[in-house]
């Protein structure tokens, strides 16, 4: 049986964007790329919450172990799938990710800058925050045709749905996990691009405190490594 490979994708993505980076794998895996609750064809579901969502992840994953792999918001996520079922996931590999904000004054003013944010998306058109989310500074820098594509399946939300996530699962919404890194026993991979400055000194202090775990750095990437370099984050995948 071909190992099972879970993909969780980033913040007004959906699971179609990790097609690049199955097409590289090959036939090896079971790849599992269901969206996130708030996004694409689970843009209706709730609750949009990270216990729910954690729920989805492991059913879909079936009972066998699994490897799991997130971008951002993705990656964040899958930290606390580990964390709280660290007997099914046997490997994580996190791109572009944080385990979010250990200073409570700073979550705070991420939670209200976060639900600022969700009120203008519910007043905007879906094209219209896609194309305002695609100059945000972190994402700047994608080369063309990844850009088209990250925009096409942006349109796959809705503003409501990617309201939601964004109130549910966003960086002020899901406790810190900074405090319990050290209690990942399981494999770690970091891949974070080169020139994704903010993330790779977070990616850098994640690994100090993992007890096993390595960072990739993507040579002229940004953060959305998986779109700019879908073959490095295959090579990544296949490493161990």
């Amino acid at each position: 049986m071909a190992p099972t490979v879970v993909f969780l994708h980033g913040f007004t993505h959906t699971g179609r964007s990790w097609q690049p980076v199955i097409t590289a794998l090959g036939e090896s895996y079971t790849s599992v790329t269901d969206d996130i609750r708030g996004h694409g064809d689970a843009s209706e579901r709730v609750p949009v919450s990270s216990d729910a969502v954690i729920d989805d992840v492991l059913a879909a994953a079936g009972p066998e172990r699994f490897t799991l792999v997130g971008y951002s918001m993705g990656g964040r996520i899958a930290l606390h799938v580990a964390l709280l079922a660290g007997d099914r996931v046997q490997r994580l590999v996190l791109i572009g990710a944080s385990p979010g904000i250990a200073d409570e004054r700073e979550r705070s003013a991420r939670r209200q800058a976060d639900e600022d944010l969700a009120d203008e998306i519910e007043r905007s058109s879906i094209d219209e925050f896609a194309r305002r989310w695609a100059q945000t500074p972190v994402l700047a820098g994608l080369p063309p045709a990844a850009l088209q594509t990250a925009h096409a399946d942006r349109l796959r939300s809705t503003p409501a749905g990617l309201a939601r996530a964004l109130r549910g699962l966003g960086t002020g919404a899901l406790p810190s996990l900074w405090e319990r890194l050290g209690e990942l026993s399981i494999p770690v991979t970091l891949v974070v691009g080169e020139r994704d400055s903010k993330f790779r000194a977070t990616a850098v202090e994640m690994a100090r405190r993992m007890p096993e775990a390595d960072v990739v750095v993507v040579p002229v990437a940004g953060h959305a490594v998986h779109l700019e370099a879908p073959e490095a984050i295959a090579r990544a995948l296949t490493l161990r």
